[in-house]
């Protein structure tokens, strides 16, 4: 029996298409994916991300506890912040990429991805010691992102005003008695927030976003508008064979060490990885989908990761790892899309960025 979020019977009842996604079942769509897509990037839409795991380390090790756990230096963090970084392996390879943010030199919330929850508990918990706890949030607190180029003005005028944030800062609010949290954050390329609130009332929160005009949508058109913006999934392009190197993520780890997994990571930071994370736009409008031979000549170079028919570029895209020397921008390869070599040209992410 899969896992139901708080949301899960509102879903329905709107006709949703479910379905099961790392033990969720979750709504994919409402209406299409395009248009849920296009809603997004031209006004605003709701996504349920309950499943997403989160976790709260508190306690006076806290901030040394995550500067060793986490790729990505947290210790000239502030109260209001908010940082991605990734939890490596000894080799280097990514156990999960997360979003840190800080409440304070004791506590710290953590954003975890579903799949990867609890084999991150697993990984710090004997790790803790008397000086840091991990409290896991997941059934106690809901998690909502609005996003589009009106989420911040769609929320301000249900009295929750996220515009004085600046990107990857949090605020916590009041809204109708209930303490709701408002993150300048998001996984679609467009300007929102990811709202955290007590999981009891996040039906409330759901059904006023969507009377306030916010169109509801499932994980399909968050698939295509990540990928859009040249953002990595765990499972995809993120995994325990990749590098956050190798993904072109070098900003989200320590130049300086002092984590796991950092010895690799200084030495591709200094010799360049073998391989890259490119993004690639066929020649035609056939999808290159995950798995499908990355090929030059007679070459196997590598494999799609993630791919689709662009709603906003209109264009087939994708992305996937190839050899260093084949990752430069305007390499033309190929793509073996069931038997048919295609064509394909290297270009830079992301695919879509949006206008500031």
């Amino acid at each position: 029996m899969p896992s139901r979020t708080v949301l899960y019977d509102l879903q329905k009842a709107a006709a949703a298409k479910l379905i099961d996604f790392h033990g969720w079942e979750m709504a994919v769509q409402f209406t299409s994916i395009a248009a849920e897509h296009l809603a997004v990037r031209t006004q605003a839409g709701a996504f349920d991300l309950c499943h997403m795991g989160r976790l709260r380390v508190t306690g006076a090790g806290s901030g040394a506890f995550l500067t060793r756990q986490v790729s990505r230096p947290s210790a000239d963090m502030v109260p209001g912040q908010v940082r991605y970084g990734m939890v490596l392996a000894a080799d280097g390879t990514i156990e999960d990429d997360v979003l840190v943010s800080k409440e304070s030199d004791t506590a710290w919330h953590v954003v975890i991805n579903a799949s990867n929850k609890d084999k991150i508990l697993e990984l710090w918990r004997p790790l803790l010691g008397p000086q840091v706890a991990c409290e896991d949030l997941t059934a106690s607190q809901a998690m909502i992102a609005i996003q589009g180029p009106q989420a911040l003005e769609r929320l301000a005028g249900l009295g929750l005003d996220a515009r004085p944030a600046k990107y990857y800062a949090f605020l916590d609010r009041d809204w109708r008695g209930i303490p709701i949290r408002l993150s300048r954050t998001g996984y679609t390329g467009e300007d929102g927030c990811e709202c955290f609130l007590p999981t009891e009332h996040a039906p409330a929160l759901w059904q006023a976003v969507l009377g306030a005009g916010v169109t509801p949508c499932g994980l399909g058109a968050r698939d295509t508008l990540r990928l859009e913006a040249g953002m990595p999934l765990y499972g995809n392009e993120l995994d325990r064979t990749t590098t956050p190197i190798e993904a072109g993520l070098a900003f989200a780890v320590g130049k300086k060490g002092g984590y796991v997994g950092d010895t690799v990571i200084l030495e591709q930071l200094r010799q360049g990885p073998a391989k890259q994370l490119v993004g690639l736009r066929m020649l035609d409008k056939r999808v290159p989908r995950s798995h499908y031979p990355i090929v030059q000549g007679q070459t196997v170079l590598g494999a799609i990761t993630s791919g689709t028919l662009s709603p906003t570029l209109n264009q087939a895209i994708g992305m996937g790892y190839v050899p260093r020397a084949q990752a430069i921008v305007g390499t033309q390869l190929q793509v073996d899309i069931r038997g048919q070599l295609l064509g394909a040209e290297v270009v830079k992410l992301p695919f879509y960025r949006r206008a500031t």
